[in-house]
């Protein structure tokens, strides 16, 4: 996406400082951090595990986010693969909470709805 393309949100405006805009691939960004935070999420779709995001670097944790804003109001549908042995329902309310959390904190956005889609479950090699 080039930089014409990108959206981008007025999050603050000052007459004395001026106006914050932050584009949409920012907030994807947090959601996806916040996501891979939680204990039992293996991955994002189109993403590599946690120990990768280093090496790849953040624009790679908004690939498995799709971030809607409309008057404030942010929509955000990721698509996960969870770790096996982990509860679906407890780990995926876990991650709702914790991007809501995080894109409010850091944004002042107000979040209406994180939708997750459960890709996969990565099941460990046996050695």
């Amino acid at each position: 996406m080039s930089k014409e393309e990108r959206n981008t949100y007025t999050i603050n405006t000052d007459e004395n400082l001026g106006e914050v805009k932050i584009a949409d691939e920012v907030v994807a960004i947090i959601a996806g951090l916040a996501a891979m935070e939680v204990d039992g999420v293996s991955s994002m779709t189109g993403n590599a595990t946690r120990e990768l995001v280093g090496k790849l670097g953040m624009k790679s944790l908004s690939k498995g986010v799709k971030v809607d804003v409309l008057d404030g109001i942010v929509t955000v549908s990721l698509v996960l693969n969870l770790k096996y042995g982990y509860s679906i329902k407890d780990t995926t309310a876990k991650v709702q909470e914790k991007v809501k959390a995080a894109i409010e904190n850091m944004t002042g956005l107000e979040v209406a709805d994180v939708n997750i889609r459960v890709a996969g479950v990565d099941v460990p090699e046996e050695a």
